[in-house]
């Protein structure tokens, strides 16, 4: 027993310096939180297949998953340090030390850090050492004392009242963090606006995605383990590198620009075959290219590196920006301004490239550079530099493995090839021949496009599968690929039971 409660000394001094540097952060900036600032390192430092793994089997619950790996490991190896303390308590205080040092460098790591980033892990330091010197005080049998029993009694009264206190203050501080978010702002007219968006399938397919994706369901992929929260009176868009006119705006002179409207969808390279990391919304913002124009261009730049306010980067292919396509530097989503989640005040939506190299969110700084000078977070990483999206169908109805009644019903969903167009969606059934489907309306080449097929089920096991032929004529094509490096393909394919 007494090898127990030096152990849980450990632990709960590790779970109140934890907590209490997690409130600290809280009011200072949320990122240098102990163990948010070990999982961000720990993800910079992640192999990209090992990622790809995480987000293929726990989709948006990976960064909770890997919260709970850090906060586990540290515990275990704070009650290792707690049980080293028994005969040698200069070890055990030092290994407590130590991971707290490790907190505070990485937390000193990230690109946008301060001295203050250090606060955090200053206070998780001394709350920790005093909380566990305490403890082990409770836990020593070797100090006299009138009896065992008021020994075993002062610890586990200190030890309840850590635990309690450790966990309303942890619970205090991401009730605060939770609690930080933008309130919508107003916004001008757009001077190109957006066709009224027509009525979709979704009001008459069950089971179809809608048309338009609410923000609060559009999907979320980043590297964040803590929103980005902005102050937009502090805020400022950066223009420099390989340009002319180097130049600065607030979000008061952005928003007075031109500002155009487009119903756009956007992909996430991590989207596996089938997969729901797809969204459509309109946005509104500035062109990139009228901002680039202002710059003006000096040299031969061939990417625009654009830069978060955390120093996250993404690589945008100049080519991609000056073709006439849509880029656009957004601050809408929907009809509201952005939220925080999605990149509140601004962000790059770039139509047709994959979001890694084209949807920067939490926007601050864009550099007109060339790959040979300067590289990203992810093109480090061996992604690919032009990733344009590929064109691919999805089965929202019925779903796979599912079992349905025979009869008449619908085999039906979404499909996409963004700035190219879907021209026809195709469905087999069983062995089957390719069947058109019915198509939605049509919103535009960025656009996704509904589709269904009418299909009288007959009972039994079926194997049902889509694609879709964009403008151009290029069918969907059937090779199998991970998203790594450029974006997953294959033809969906999900098994049904007709009853």
């Amino acid at each position: 027993m007494t090898r127990l409660r030096f152990a849980l000394s450990g632990i709960l001094a590790a779970l109140a310096g934890i907590a209490s540097g997690h409130l600290v952060a809280a009011l200072l900036n949320p990122s240098a939180s102990p163990v948010l600032a070990i999982g961000s390192t720990v993800i910079d430092l992640t192999p990209t297949p090992v990622k790809e793994w995480a987000i293929a089997h726990f989709g948006t619950s990976d960064k909770l998953i890997l919260q709970g790996s850090v906060f586990i490991v540290t515990l275990v190896l704070a009650g290792v340090a707690g049980i080293l303390s028994q005969r040698r308590r200069a070890v055990g205080v030092g290994l407590v030390a130590l991971l707290v040092v490790l907190a505070g460098a990485a937390a000193l790591s990230r690109p946008t850090a301060t001295a203050l980033d250090l606060v955090p892990a200053a206070v998780t330091l001394v709350v920790g050492v005093v909380t566990l010197l305490f403890l082990l005080r409770q836990a020593d049998d070797t100090i006299p004392r009138e009896t065992a029993g008021t020994s075993r009694r002062g610890f586990l009264l200190g030890a309840g009242g850590i635990t309690v206190g450790a966990l309303l203050v942890g619970i205090g501080g991401q009730l605060m963090i939770g609690a930080r978010t933008v309130a919508s702002i107003a916004l001008p007219k757009p001077k190109s606006p957006a066709e009224a968006l027509p009525t979709g399938l979704e009001t008459t397919v069950k089971g179809i995605s809608p048309l338009q994706t609410p923000t609060a369901t559009f999907y979320r992929v980043d590297t964040n383990l803590a929103v980005p929260q902005v102050d937009l009176d502090r805020w400022s868009l950066e223009i420099d590198g390989m340009v002319e006119n180097p130049f600065t705006l607030t979000f008061a002179e952005l928003s007075a620009m031109p500002l155009i409207e487009r119903d756009i969808t956007m992909t996430c390279v991590s989207n596996e075959v089938g997969g729901g990391y797809v969204g459509a919304a309109r946005w509104l913002g500035v062109r990139l290219m009228d901002v680039l124009d202002r710059a003006g261009l000096r040299g031969r730049p061939d990417q625009v590196l654009s830069t978060a306010v955390d120093g996250f980067t993404i690589s945008t292919p100049l080519s991609a920006i000056q073709d006439g396509r849509d880029a656009m530097i957004a601050i809408g989503m929907n009809g509201t301004s952005l939220t925080d989640t999605h990149g509140f005040p601004a962000r790059l939506i770039t139509p047709g490239l994959y979001g890694f190299v084209g949807a920067t969110k939490w926007l601050t700084k864009l550099t007109l550079t060339t790959y040979a000078a300067d590289q990203s977070y992810w093109t480090k990483r061996q992604w690919a530099t032009d990733a344009p999206i590929k064109t691919s169908a999805r089965i929202d109805t019925p779903a796979p493995l599912s079992t349905i009644p025979a009869g008449k019903t619908a085999i039906g969903g979404v499909a996409w090839a963004q700035h190219r167009g879907v021209a026809k969606v195709q469905v087999r059934i069983d062995d089957g021949d390719w069947q058109e489907t019915r198509l939605g309306p049509d919103v535009g080449i960025d656009y996704w496009r509904q589709w269904y097929l009418p299909w009288d089920a007959k009972p039994g096991l079926h194997r049902l599968s889509v694609r879709a032929v964009d403008r151009e004529g290029a069918v969907q094509t059937s090779k199998r690929a991970t998203p790594f490096p450029s974006g997953s393909s294959g033809i969906q394919e999900i098994v049904v039971t007709v009853s």
